[in-house]
């Protein structure tokens, strides 16, 4: 999604946080504006009378509301109602915010007794900050009970199960949030592929590239018949990252999430994945790997993309990737399409991976929110179908209009606008960049919604998205021996792997193998492992799945 590319913001777990929030919500300068809706279902001396059939927005005759909403995000648009999106936000619910950005040090402000603003939003649903929500926030339940029980139709069930905390009660819901529904609803596409140039295809006569024999015949007569491409890339190795050879290939082999009990499994050591590691070592020694595409960063790798210089490429995250590919396309007539690439040798299918039902923004309302009712007001607002329209479409007439089959685009105006001055569509009309709450499920709603050069690759992704659920916010908490060991061990494994492709022999390949192995046994695996087997059973628990 667009949105990961502007640097996310990821909270800070340790202990600075954790200290910050022991008394948050007794704070002197706490106050609780929370009022308890009468069984009349009258909300606050007749502001306006309940009906669950009915958004509370379109009954609440307040004629004006103020609230601050917090990002714990430098890059956040803080502009309000200078925007066809905001502007009719504000007209709708009679609200104008006021938004407040920073990062975790500005956010931990909040909890040492500053004042807190009405709404916030965080970017780690594990963290302390998510985790003690039941001390310094409202839950939905409450607010929508005693405010806007329409909230209840808008929102999914299994996302407000999924971040419910002990008490059995929600107090964040995020964006971009996917449920097993979502998955099966065929309105999410993969956005994993492997891909190759269509006319290097056709010139090697369009062979299969299943097998790790036919992997590297295939690779064989590229690098004989395009001596100046590199025959195979792959997205690139970044700080203590693996690029695309990592899990996103892992997805690509259908590699298990877990073990049939649902304890944590070592997906880095599955014997399937591994077989293809060495394969790709082999393709090394044979001059299909550039030594460039492991110290390449990510700019370089998508100026290759852009002129063509891969033949073939593992590419995780082609929406990222979208412009660099339509810009090839755009310069040369050619593209780079999906085929049947690596094939698991253990017969399994591939579990491709999509955003999950973590989500990414999750918004909370805190309780020192001078509205409450309009907090939730907006909640309902952005999840509601008329929304999501408008934060994905704008108005329709002016920005958007409704085709003879039920899709939507936007007008020919809009679209001139986007592509000759895309700062200006961003600050103006804001169409696809008001993203709290978003849902990627509205984006299929238009085949303007993602550009030429990656639809063919959504469908042959068609089938292959598999939840990955219960691998969420399994990693051991931050602060405890076994995040640090966790920490170490990812680090060297991202280095290992580099190591175990650019190996020059099967002798120095199992030795760096081994050697991997021993770091683990003397960096505390094992209790790594117990720790997040305990997490993926409590995930397997809620998901339903023992």
């Amino acid at each position: 999604m667009k949105k990961l590319q502007r640097g996310i913001v990821m909270l800070t777990t340790g202990a600075m946080l954790a200290g910050s929030l022991t008394g948050c919500g007794g704070s002197a300068k706490s106050k609780d504006y929370f009022v308890k809706t009468g069984e009349d279902g009258v909300v606050e001396d007749g502001r306006y009378t309940l009906d669950p059939n009915t958004p509370a927005w379109q009954l609440d005759t307040k004629e004006h509301s103020e609230l601050t909403w917090y990002v714990n995000a430098d890059w956040w648009n803080t502009s309000w109602g200078e925007d066809v999106v905001t502007k009719k936000i504000k007209e709708d619910l009679n609200v104008d915010i006021n938004f407040l950005v920073g990062d975790d040090t500005k956010l931990n402000t909040f909890f040492a007794g500053e004042d807190m603003p009405d709404m916030i939003t965080i970017f780690d649903a594990s963290s302390q900050v998510a985790q003690k929500a039941d001390t310094w926030a409202y839950s939905l339940q409450d607010l929508a009970d005693n405010y806007d029980p329409y909230f209840y139709k808008v929102a999914a069930d299994d996302t407000l199960n999924w971040f419910k905390l002990e008490d059995g009660k929600t107090y964040g819901y995020a964006d971009y949030s996917n449920t097993q529904e979502d998955y099966d609803s065929g309105l999410i596409y993969a956005t994993t592929a492997f891909v190759i140039r269509d006319d290097v295809y056709e010139a090697i006569g369009e062979p299969r590239m299943e097998t790790q024999e036919e992997f590297l015949s295939a690779l064989g007569k590229i690098k004989e018949q395009f001596p100046d491409l590199i025959p195979l890339g792959f997205n690139n190795f970044e700080g203590d990252g693996t690029g695309s050879l990592g899990d996103t290939l892992q997805d690509y082999l259908g590699v298990p999430l877990v073990n049939d009990d649902n304890s944590y499994y070592d997906r880095n050591l599955d014997e399937d994945y591994l077989s293809w590691i060495h394969t790709l070592s082999e393709a090394y020694r044979e001059g299909y790997i550039s030594d460039d595409s492991f110290t390449d960063d990510n700019t370089a790798c998508q100026e290759k993309i852009t002129i063509g210089k891969y033949a073939c490429f593992m590419m995780g995250g082609t929406v990222h990737q979208s412009g660099f590919l339509s810009q090839f396309t755009g310069d040369t007539g050619h593209k780079y399409i999906a085929i049947d690439g690596p094939k698991s040798t253990k017969g399994y299918t591939p579990k491709l991976n999509q955003a999950g039902i973590n989500g990414w923004m999750v918004t909370y309302v805190s309780k020192t929110c001078k509205d409450p009712a309009k907090a939730i007001q907006m909640y309902t607002y952005l999840l509601s179908e008329e929304g999501q329209i408008l934060t994905n479409y704008g108005i329709e007439g002016e920005t958007y209009v409704v085709n003879d089959d039920g899709s939507y685009s936007l007008t020919q105006e809009m679209k001139d606008l986007q592509i000759s001055d895309n700062d200006r569509f961003k600050k103006e009309i804001r169409i696809g960049e008001f993203i709290p709450f978003g849902h990627d499920k509205y984006k299929a709603l238009s085949n303007d919604s993602f550009p030429d050069s990656i639809k063919q690759m959504q469908k042959w992704g068609e089938g292959k998205l598999y939840p990955h659920f219960v691998l969420e916010n399994t990693v051991p908490d931050a602060g405890t021996p076994e995040a640090r060991s966790y920490s170490a061990i990812r680090t060297n494994w991202a280095t290992t792997l580099m190591a175990l492709i650019r190996s020059t022999s099967d002798e120095e390949f199992d030795a760096t193998l081994e050697a991997y192995k021993q770091f683990l046994n003397e960096n505390g695996w094992e209790d790594v492992m117990n720790v997040m087997s305990a997490k993926t059973k409590d995930n397997a628990e809620k998901l339903g799945l023992n």
